[in-house]
């Protein structure tokens, strides 16, 4: 029997809407876990006595529906397996594998009669035909890889070795990353590979079938710039005069700027935009961009050395995103904050994030920015070291590990 680890923080966003005729669609870079979400959603509904004949689950990657390719084969595959009129929940898994399934789709949710759950690698699934048919009918739930606790958790779920100090788990973490299966490999090596060849899928499965990608070399390099640099400031000036006067390589920048977009949209990066606090707009041009699992780095490098400062950002803002708040980069004048984070209406948080703040010159750089920021919004300086004075100046120190570690939230 086929091991589920149930991931209960995306289960909790779902779980109200299992009965309800809204759409769910589940997207998240490929193999960060949504058909496990579905099969746990699966089993939620067999516990709460749904009989198993009302449950149609088709993954449309699977040997027996590879061949469903157009509506009209999806429709036939979904009513064969309909045997009455009883309510039904209906699950497909990676729906965009089947060209113009919207409409289909739309239909069967304006009968009435089914709970509709979908998957897809990429941010096409949620584009053009879906949003225009559904007007507003379906609910999206963005899964992230595997964040530090649940790491953890799924390793001892599944039995594996965890080391003592967490801290130094916390270090294999960033480096084995937070892809689900290759919890299944025990050697770096072999995670590693895991980890390229779910790149290579994401290529060729996501990118290549959806958008004409006329130079192969030149996006694969842009990818690793962008990659090699994230945490970093990054605009499309930036990556031209990169190409331009470094690599002496001819490149418009609306490819530049089509090319970020297809990273974005098979969700390998996530942008960060900058907001300036003194005229309180988004700053057009520079963003930061944050990879969805650090094992794509290392998968990418040869380098395997840890880069704590984008690295720790990087662990941050994946754990935060995941439970639902917004972030963005702070310009404070000629200084900068590292994230300004939101929840709710009225929910701000002000984050400054180092590896330690062992000397005093740190410390002065890393509080700085705050002593700077005008509202009484609370403020938090997240480190990798022990924290022996928790509060300085109303400024919350606190240990990245425990705190993502025992699940916390902002307060």
């Amino acid at each position: 029997m086929e091991k589920i680890y149930k991931r209960e923080d995306y289960l909790q966003k779902i779980r109200g809407f299992y009965n309800d005729p809204m759409i769910k669609v589940i997207t998240g870079i490929r193999r960060c876990g949504k058909s496990f979400l579905l099969k746990s959603i699966i089993a939620e509904l067999k516990d709460n006595g749904v009989n198993p004949k009302d449950i149609i689950y088709l993954e449309l990657d699977k040997k027996e529906y590879l061949n469903i390719k157009t509506p009209n084969q999806l429709e036939k595959a979904i009513d064969k397996l309909v045997t009455d009129n009883d309510f039904k929940y209906l699950f497909i898994d990676e729906v965009e594998n089947v060209k113009d399934f919207e409409t289909l789709i739309n239909a069967y949710r304006e009968e009435g009669n089914f709970s509709i759950f979908l998957t897809g690698s990429n941010s096409y699934l949620l584009s053009g035909e879906l949003i225009t048919k559904l007007t507003g009918r379906y609910l999206e739930i963005e899964m992230l890889p595997l964040n530090f606790y649940e790491y953890v958790d799924m390793k001892r779920f599944l039995g594996k070795d965890i080391n003592p100090n967490i801290y130094l788990e916390f270090e294999e973490f960033i480096r084995n990353g937070g892809f689900p299966g290759s919890l299944n490999y025990d050697k770096y090596e072999d995670k590693l590979l895991y980890t390229q060849n779910v790149i290579k899928q994401i290529f060729e499965k996501d990118i290549k079938t959806h958008k004409k990608i006329k130079d192969s070399e030149l996006f694969a390099n842009m990818q690793n710039f962008i990659v090699n640099n994230f945490g970093s400031r990054i605009s499309v000036a930036s990556i031209y005069n990169y190409f331009a006067k470094d690599k002496k390589t001819k490149v418009d920048r609306r490819t530049i700027k089509k090319y970020i977009e297809i990273l974005e949209n098979a969700k390998i990066i996530y942008p960060c935009d900058l907001f300036d606090l003194k005229s309180k707009e988004v700053l057009k041009g520079q963003k930061k961009y944050y990879l969805a699992d650090l094992s794509i780095y290392f998968a990418l490098n040869t380098d395997n050395r840890i880069n704590y400062g984008p690295v720790l950002e990087n662990v941050l803002f994946s754990y935060l995103k995941s439970r639902d708040y917004i972030l963005s980069v702070g310009k404070i004048g000629n200084l900068e904050c590292d994230f300004i984070v939101r929840k709710n209406v009225d929910e701000y948080f002000y984050i400054q994030v180092s590896k330690n703040i062992d000397d005093e010159q740190t410390r002065k750089r890393e509080y700085k920015p705050f002593y700077e920021i005008k509202d009484l919004y609370p403020r938090y300086l997240f480190v990798l070291d022990l924290i022996f004075q928790k509060n300085i100046d109303g400024i919350k120190n606190v240990n990245i590990v425990d705190f993502i570690y025992n699940k916390e939230d902002l307060k």
